[in-house]
């Protein structure tokens, strides 16, 4: 339990860093768009080829990893079903999807897994599988729904390759299953960008609070609460039936599965709304209120299968 309150609150303390300046006006008007961009066309590529170029590929074949699959295209698959109904649109649905599934799996799933879990290379399996599969496909729907549909075909075909963030995640994979070993004068620079990541994208959700509307209000109140209820409450009971009742996992084994599915939505999947222009207030709304709900959640999943 200390270590969920203790991850919680890390992140509260950079957000409210990010909420005071953006509120004192010290970083301009242009403040929160800097940082987004800097995560996003920087910081995180270069945090994504450090963290999959050393990783243990091997994981990817876990049952864990499974589980974690399975659960995360069940409510996503959920969430697209709803947005096409109701006509979200293509980009708005995407980034809801994402919320509904993609775990914050680093900044809180690290020190989670630490200290409830005991050992932080649990979440392995899916930072491996979020950053591996998911984020380059979701980054390439909302590259082509966003406008790069357009032109020849062979061009939207390679739209992945020109993302930073899919090939951050691609040239990680490409040196760890080839067991590269990249010289320090490389990687040191890389690992001392890649750390401005998870600051910049808190900062820019703090610095994004300043002056909104109370969240779950408006046009976005439907698709907030459908990501929030299947992220908070979905995913992790997805998670519980397939590993016990598929996979027979138990003990230690299901309470990971568990708990690393019942982790929030990551602050990152803001940077992707934000720099495509579209669901802004959709991810902002869904990650504040899933990271409130999920406290109580991964203290009671903690309690009753630890």
């Amino acid at each position: 339990m200390q270590g969920v309150l203790t991850g919680f609150a890390v992140i509260a303390v950079v957000i409210a860093v990010g909420y005071v300046l953006g509120l004192r006006g010290h970083l301009g008007p242009q403040g929160r768009e800097v940082l987004t961009r800097l995560a996003f066309h920087v910081a995180s590529p270069a945090l994504l080829f450090t963290t999959l170029a050393t990783a243990d590929l091997s994981v990817v074949f876990s049952s864990r990893l499974l589980v974690t699959a399975l659960s995360t295209v069940a409510v996503a698959g959920a969430f697209v079903a709803v947005g096409v109904v109701r006509r979200w649109g293509v980009g708005r649905t995407t980034i809801g999807a994402l919320c509904s599934g993609y775990v914050n799996s680093g900044n809180l799933g690290i020190p989670i897994a630490v200290y409830v879990l005991g050992d932080a290379s649990l979440v392995a399996p899916v930072l491996l599988f979020q950053l591996v599969l998911v984020t380059p496909v979701a980054v390439t729907i909302l590259d082509l729904s966003g406008g790069g549909g357009e032109g020849p075909l062979w061009r939207r075909l390679l739209t992945p390759l020109r993302n930073p963030i899919a090939l951050g995640s691609l040239a990680g994979v490409a040196v760890a299953a080839t067991g590269l070993r990249v010289p320090a004068p490389v990687m040191d620079p890389l690992t001392l960008i890649g750390n401005m990541s998870v600051p910049a994208v808190l900062l820019a959700f703090g610095i994004s609070l300043c002056g909104s509307t109370m969240p779950m209000r408006g046009a976005d109140r439907e698709p907030v609460l459908l990501a929030v209820a299947l992220k908070a409450f979905g995913q992790p009971a997805v998670a519980w039936a397939l590993a016990s009742g598929v996979f027979g996992l138990r003990g230690a084994q299901l309470l990971d599965v568990v708990v690393t599915s019942a982790l929030p939505a990551a602050q990152n999947l803001y940077t992707y709304a934000s720099t495509y222009e579209v669901g802004e207030r959709l991810a902002r709304d869904a990650i504040l209120v899933s990271t409130l709900v999920s406290v109580p959640v991964l203290v009671g999943v903690a309690t009753v299968l630890g």
